[in-house]
């Protein structure tokens, strides 16, 4: 179902997928969408984390450019559209939104409740940055982008993060890759997963990217993530 969380300055609202486990949730788990918006795939990864037991929240980070984005990253066309919103998207600005849905989902824990998020792609980089800038109790980014160029807020991530590598990411290079290891190997709340020879992308739900293999095996560690963090 839709929900509208309030913006921090309670100025504006915008709308969320949430999905509900049967019972009481055990915590809350933030989906944060690629560039291709709250799409079938993201609302499926919402659905499989109520299935867990957690209560599932993806916002619309694109709400304020063009709102209900839903785009399919194997249809060329509308990838180019995804890479334009991406470009204009302000990435702190939504770091913002993300803390409000937060926020939202602590009220609907009753207060008491952990959060977490997982993100993919833009996603995977913005989880990066929420745990380097919100009170999110754990984060995961799948293939993010550009960690190279925020590593100098590595200082100020002291709840658990996990990351999510593609040995082969044609956006993320070697170079990059190797920057992420060097600054953050010896972190003591980041953990580094690397996937020789997957392609970014490659844990989406569905379409040309997925790789059912890899996919798996990062889903159950990011599992096992939450299951540890969120208790």
């Amino acid at each position: 179902m839709m929900i509208e969380i309030e913006t921090l300055d309670g100025h504006s609202r915008f709308q969320a997928y949430v999905a509900e486990p049967d019972g009481t949730p055990k915590a809350a788990v933030i989906v944060i969408q690629e560039i291709f918006g709250v799409n079938e795939g993201i609302r499926r990864k919402c659905d499989h984390w109520a299935s867990l037991g957690y209560l599932a929240v993806a916002p619309d980070l694109f709400w304020r450019l063009q709102p209900g984005v839903e785009l399919d990253p194997d249809i060329p066309s509308q990838f180019q559209i995804a890479l334009g919103l991406m470009g204009n998207f302000d990435q702190d600005t939504g770091i913002r939104d993300i803390e409000a849905t937060i926020k939202a989902a602590r009220q609907r824990l009753g207060g008491t409740g952990k959060v977490g998020c997982v993100g993919y792609c833009l996603g995977g980089r913005l989880a990066f940055m929420t745990s380097a800038r919100t009170d999110i109790d754990a984060s995961v980014g799948y293939y993010a982008v550009g960690i190279d160029n925020l590593l100098r807020e590595k200082h100020a991530i002291s709840r658990p993060l996990m990351l999510h590598i593609a040995g082969a990411d044609h956006f993320v290079g070697p170079e990059a890759q190797k920057a992420m290891h060097d600054g953050l190997d010896n972190h003591p709340k980041v953990v580094l997963h690397d996937y020789p020879g997957l392609d970014h992308g490659f844990a989406t739900e569905m379409g040309k990217r997925r790789n059912d293999e890899g996919a798996r095996l990062a889903d159950g560690r990011t599992e096992a993530f939450f299951a540890q963090n969120l208790a």
